[in-house]
Order: C-alpha cells, then structure tokens, then sequence
C-alpha cells in the first residue's frame, strides 16, 4: 500500500524538535532551521536529507525508488523518494534517519523503536514526551 503525507505525520509527530512547515505551498518538516523532509507540490515525492556520499549508490540499486535531486540541491546531503513504490516500514526508516541527519548526537543515538514509541504516544495524545538530555541548559544554549 502507497504511503501518504498523514503516515509522515504520523512518524514525525514524536520526534524531538521537529517540526512541520508550508513553504510556497509544499510542505517541509525541519530540526531548527534545517529541512529534513520536503515534499512535491503534488504530495508524489519526498526529498530528504541523505549521506551524498551514498546517494549514486542508492540510485544504481533502485532505480524504480529513488531520483536524483534537482540539480541546485545535488550539493545538499539529498535524494529524493517516489512515495509509490516504498511501504510504511521503509518511510520509517528513510524518517527516522534523514531526521538522525540534523539533529545532536545525543538525541540521533535513540533507537528506532524509542522513536516509534514517541509516535505512537503522540498519537494517542499523551501528553508531550518527555526531551532528551542534551547537554543544553534551561537557556537552549549549549554549555
């Protein structure tokens, strides 16, 4: 079954510090400033932050799943997803580790099963769960 919009909802609705944004009627998630997760005006792709390093790799191997990004982002740690031809356990993963990309150490080192768990009681609408120590003070300043 194709993933949507609301299945990246769904997954980023725990994840510390992020966010969701519209930005000339496409919608954005980001950690701060920095766009993990971009979607195409007609919901279809995904872009989202991905090691350059492996992205022509990603492209030889799956060539039905992946494209290339537009040629101003090739300079960006980016690919870009057909939402079609990925389930929702792939869209976890590609989720989650795209949101690992941009955010400290400390909170990119929480399992994928923390990070669902996080999901899952947002959705059911827990209260907030609770930050991860990050070494901030009660200022958001480092130190």
């Amino acid at each position: 079954m194709p993933v949507s919009i609301d299945d990246v909802r769904d997954l980023t609705a725990g994840l510390p510090r992020s966010y969701e944004v519209d930005v000339r009627e496409r919608i954005k998630f980001r950690v701060g400033r920095i766009v993990y997760l971009a979607f195409s005006r007609d919901e279809t792709l995904l872009g989202f932050a991905f090691p350059k390093e492996e992205r022509e790799a990603a492209l030889e191997t799956y060539p039905d799943k992946f494209l290339r990004p537009k040629p101003s982002d090739m300079r960006y740690h980016w690919l870009v997803v057909r939402l079609e031809a990925i389930d929702r356990d792939e869209l976890r993963e590609l989720v989650f580790d795209a949101w690992r990309m941009v955010v400290p150490k400390k909170l990119a080192s929480l399992s994928d099963e923390e990070l669902g768990q996080r999901a899952l009681a947002q959705e059911a609408g827990a209260a907030e769960p609770p930050e991860v120590p990050d070494g901030r003070g009660r200022s958001g300043m480092a130190g």
